[in-house]
C-alpha cells in the first residue's frame, strides 16, 4: 500500500522481493457481530470470557431453543489463550440504553394541604343564588366563575360591597383536608353538583365537571355524598439527584417494576440486566454509597457487581460521583463519508455497567470547618434506601437484534432466527447483511468496519466476523479484507462457504480473492456448547481459528505457523463436517484454502497456513505476513517519538539503537534468517532532509516453514554399503 506523506507521522512501506519464477506484546483480535447485550456500534474491550459474559451476554432464547451467538463462541475460543479482545456489537436502526432517575431527598413540586374541612352552605335570597364555601360568600355564581382553571382574580358581590377573591373553586378548597361531593336541591330538582378528582398540581383539587341550575334559590343542601380527596400530603415529585444510564443498549436492560414482590425481586430482573441501590446516606458529610447489583438478586441475597463508597455530589471533591463512576459515552458520527467516534462527558468510565448524568451538584458542600455550607444542600442527596425496593431501569430501545429482559428474542431480529448450520443468504443470526447500506445488518457491519479502519484508535492484529460467509455475504467480507489491506497491520480470517458445501465450493470462493492479509479455512467444525449442557454446535472455521492463532502466539510467536500437530490442534472440536482425503487437501491447498484435517489418534487439526495471495512469494504464507505485521507495529510505535526531532546523525543512531536489538531478538527466536537496517547519509541525502523526511530501509529474510518434508527411502541388497 502506498502511503500519503502529508501530515507528520511514521510511514512504512513493504517491498516484496521474494516472488518466485512462474512455474512487542501481542495485540488482541477484534470480533464483529451480534451479541445478547452491550453497547452497539462501539468497541468493548474484554479481558476474559467471564468479562465478556458480564458485558456482552451469552445464552440467547429464540423460541423454545437456547443458543449462543457465534460471537460468543468465538470469544470463548480466543480468550482461552489471550487476555485482550475487542468486541464490536452489531445493531441497526434506533437503539439506546436504559435509564434510572435517582430521586433527591427533598420534595420539589406539589404542596401539603392544610387540615380542616370544607363548609358549604346556602344563603337564601329571592333574587340571587348564594353559595358560601369556607366562609366566602358567592352571590350570582355561574359555572365559569366557579369551575374554570384560570388564575384570574374574581370579584363577588356580598351584600352592597364588593369583596376580592383570588382564583376559583379549585383554589378555594386548596387548603381543605377533603372535598365532599354535594348536591343542592330545590323542589326536588338538582341545583348544584360538584365532581372532583384526585389532587392536581400544587395541591389543587382538579374539578372535572360542574353544573348549576339557576331556577329557584339554593336553600337546601344534602351534605351526605362521597369523599374523593382525603387529607394529608398531595402527590409530589422530587428532583433527580442524578441519572444512571446502562452502558449496554436495548430492551434487555429494562426491568423497572412498580409492583413490589417478595424480597423485592424485580419482575423483569435477570442475570442479563442490573439494578441499583443507594445506601449509607450521610447528610452531615454529603456522602452515600452506590451499589450496582445483579438484576436477578433480591433484598435477602444481594449480588453486588460494583460498589462505590463515600461518593458525593460535590464536583470539587475527589469522590464526586461523576469521577468515581464515569460519564463518558461514545456516539458514532459521520463527517461526509467518514465514520468516527464522538466522545461526550468529562470523566473516564470506572463502572463496567453504568454511566452517571444530570447530577444535582452541591458545590463545596462543606465549609472549612467541615459543616454544611448551605443548609438546604442536603436535600440534593439521593433518598436513603433509594432503589433498594426497585432500582430498575427503563427506556432502553432495540434496533435490529433485540431481546427482552430475560434474553428472549423480542421479534426485532427476524422470525425465525437462523443460527449455526441454518445460516443462509437472508438470515444469519437474525440479520440479512447482503449489502452495506440497508438497516438489516449490512449497515451495522459496514459501520463497525469503518470504525475499525482507524488504526490509531483500534490497535488490533486479527479480525473475525463469525456468522458471515463469503459465498453468502461477500459485500461485507470483501470490505473486511479491504480494511485489513488499508490498515496493513491486521489479518482477517474469512469463512468461505456455508455449512454442507463441498471442497470445490470453497475453492471457488478462495479463487475470487487475492490478498495476503486474509485466509480461508474449510470445513465447518462441531464443538460442545459450554453454556448449555449436552448441546453440540456446528460452527464455521473462524469461530475456532481465533483461538488457534492466540494459542500459537502464546506458546511460540506470530512468525510461527498456526498449523500442524504442535500448534494447530483444535482441542475443542468433536469432529469436522468432512474428513478430508489427501486429494481433497491437495485441491484445497493448491487454491489457497487451508484444510482442517482429521487424523486418527490426533483429532481435528489445522493443516495449512496459506494467505489468499495468488502469486507465489514469501507473503503467501500466514507466518510471514504476521511477522511483517509484528515487526511493523513495533518499529512504527517505537519510532513515533522521533517525529519532530532534529534530522541529524544522532537521531538516526537512536533509531538504529531501537530497531537492531529488536530484529536481533526476532532472529534469535527463529523469525528471521538475516536482516539489515540502513539509515545513514546514503538514504538521507541533503535533498531528502530538505523535504523533512527521515528515511530508513529494512531488509528482511523471513524464516520459511517446512511444509513439505521429502524423505527418500532407498532399499539396498544384502551386503551393500551405505553411502557416506
Amino acid at each position: 500500500m502506498a502511503e500519503k506523506i502529508i501530515s507528520p507521522g511514521v510511514f512504512t512501506n513493504e517491498i516484496d522481493q521474494t516472488f518466485l519464477p512462474s512455474a512487542v506484546a501481542d495485540i488482541g483480535a477484534a470480533i464483529v457481530g451480534p451479541t445478547l447485550k452491550g453497547p452497539a456500534g462501539v468497541s468493548t474491550v474484554v479481558t476474559s470470557f467471564s468479562d465478556f459474559q458480564a458485558r456482552c451476554g451469552d445464552v440467547v432464547k429464540s423460541g423454545s431453543t437456547s443458543v449462543q451467538f457465534l460471537t460468543s463462541h468465538a470469544a470463548e475460543e480466543y480468550l482461552r489463550n489471550s487476555n485482550t479482545l475487542t468486541v464490536v456489537r452489531v445493531m441497526d436502526g434506533a437503539f439506546g440504553p436504559a435509564t434510572a432517575d435517582v430521586a433527591s431527598a427533598t420534595q420539589t413540586t406539589g404542596a401539603t394541604k392544610g387540615s380542616g374541612s370544607i363548609t358549604i352552605s346556602a344563603i337564601p335570597s329571592s333574587s340571587n343564588h348564594e353559595l358560601t364555601i369556607n366562609g366566602i360568600d358567592f352571590i350570582g355564581v355561574t359555572s365559569s366563575s366557579l369551575f374554570d382553571n384560570s388564575t384570574t382574580e374574581r370579584y363577588v358581590n356580598v351584600g352592597s360591597s364588593v369583596d376580592e377573591f383570588g382564583g376559583n373553586l379549585r383554589d378555594a378548597v386548596n387548603a381543605a383536608a377533603s372535598l365532599t361531593l354535594v348536591t343542592a336541591s330545590y323542589g326536588g330538582a338538582a341545583k348544584l353538583s360538584l365532581t372532583a378528582s384526585s389532587a392536581g398540581t400544587a395541591g389543587n383539587v382538579a374539578v372535572t365537571s360542574a353544573s348549576i341550575t339557576t331556577a329557584g334559590p339554593l336553600n337546601v343542601f344534602n351534605l351526605g355524598g362521597l369523599t374523593v380527596l382525603t387529607g394529608g400530603t398531595d402527590t409530589t415529585s422530587n428532583n433527580t439527584s442524578f441519572q444512571l444510564k446502562t452502558i449496554a443498549d436495548g430492551t434487555i436492560m429494562n426491568n423497572a417494576s412498580t409492583t413490589a414482590t417478595t424480597n423485592n425481586i424485580l419482575q423483569s430482573g435477570s442475570k442479563h440486566n442490573i439494578r441499583y441501590e443507594v445506601s449509607n446516606v450521610n447528610n452531615s458529610k454529603g456522602t452515600f454509597t452506590l451499589l450496582v447489583r445483579a438484576g436477578n438478586d433480591n433484598s435477602k441475597r444481594k449480588q453486588p457487581l460494583e460498589t462505590f463508597n463515600n461518593v458525593n455530589l460535590d464536583p470539587n471533591s475527589n469522590n464526586y460521583i461523576g469521577k468515581m463512576v464515569g460519564d463518558q459515552r461514545q456516539t458514532v458520527l459521520t463527517d461526509g463519508t467518514t465514520k468516527y467516534l464522538d466522545l461526550s462527558g468529562s470523566f473516564s468510565n470506572k463502572s463496567r455497567f453504568v454511566t452517571v448524568h444530570s447530577i444535582l451538584d452541591t458545590i463545596d458542600y462543606l465549609d472549612e470547618n467541615g459543616t454544611i455550607r448551605v443548609s438546604t444542600a442536603s436535600g440534593s442527596l439521593p433518598q436513603a434506601g433509594s432503589g433498594s425496593s426497585n432500582g430498575g431501569f427503563s427506556g432502553g430501545s432495540d434496533g435490529q437484534c433485540g431481546f427482552d429482559a430475560l434474553g428472549n428474542n423480542n421479534g426485532s431480529v427476524g422470525d425465525p432466527v437462523n443460527f449455526y448450520e441454518n445460516i443462509n443468504s437472508t438470515n444469519t443470526q437474525g440479520f440479512n447483511p447482503t449489502d452495506l447500506t440497508t438497516s438489516n445488518g449490512g449497515a451495522g457491519y459496514s459501520e463497525a468496519l469503518d470504525l475499525l479502519s482507524n488504526q490509531d484508535e483500534f490497535d488490533i492484529n486479527l479480525l473475525l466476523l463469525p456468522g458471515l460467509v463469503h459465498n453468502l455475504h461477500s459485500a461485507v467480507t470483501n470490505k473486511a479484507i479491504d480494511i485489513c489491506e488499508d490498515r496493513a497491520d491486521c489479518f482477517a480470517i474469512i469463512d468461505p462457504v456455508a455449512y454442507g458445501k463441498n471442497p470445490s465450493n470453497a475453492v471457488t470462493e478462495a479463487e475470487s480473492v487475492d490478498s495476503n492479509f486474509a485466509a480461508m479455512y474449510y470445513p465447518w467444525i462441531k464443538v460442545p456448547d459450554s453454556q448449555i449442557a449436552g448441546a453440540q454446535r456446528w460452527v464455521p472455521p473462524s469461530t475456532v481459528l481465533g483461538g488457534i492463532f492466540a494459542f500459537n502466539d502464546r506458546v511460540a510467536h506470530p512468525w510461527f505457523a498456526p498449523a500442524g500437530l504442535n500448534r494447530g490442534g483444535i482441542t475443542t472440536a468433536i469432529q469436522a463436517q468432512r474428513k478430508l482425503t489427501q486429494n481433497e487437501r491437495d485441491t484445497l491447498y493448491d487454491s489457497n484454502v487451508n484444510p482442517i484435517a482429521t487424523f486418527p489418534g490426533q483429532g481435528v487439526t489445522v493443516f495449512g497456513q496459506k494467505t489468499l495471495q495468488k502469486k507465489a512469494s514469501a507473503l503467501d504464507r500466514i507466518n510471514v505476513r504476521r511477522l511483517l505485521i509484528r515487526v511493523k507495529k513495533f518499529i512504527a510505535s517505537s519510532s513515533r517519538f522521533l517525529v519532530f526531532e532534529q534530522n541529524t546523525s544522532a537521531t538516526r543512531r537512536r533509531f538504529l539503537g531501537i530497531v537492531n536489538p529488536f530484529l536481533e531478538n526476532v532472529q534469535s527466536q527463529s523469525g528471521l534468517s538475516a536482516f539489515r537496517v540502513v539509515m545513514d547519509e546514503s538514504n538521507n541525502t541533503p535533498d531528502t532532509i530538505d523535504r523533512n523526511q527521515l528515511v530508513g530501509q529494512l531488509f528482511l529474510q523471513p524464516t520459511r516453514t517446512a511444509e513439505f518434508i521429502v524423505l527418500d527411502f532407498t532399499i539396498q541388497p544384502t551386503g551393500a554399503s551405505f553411502p557416506e
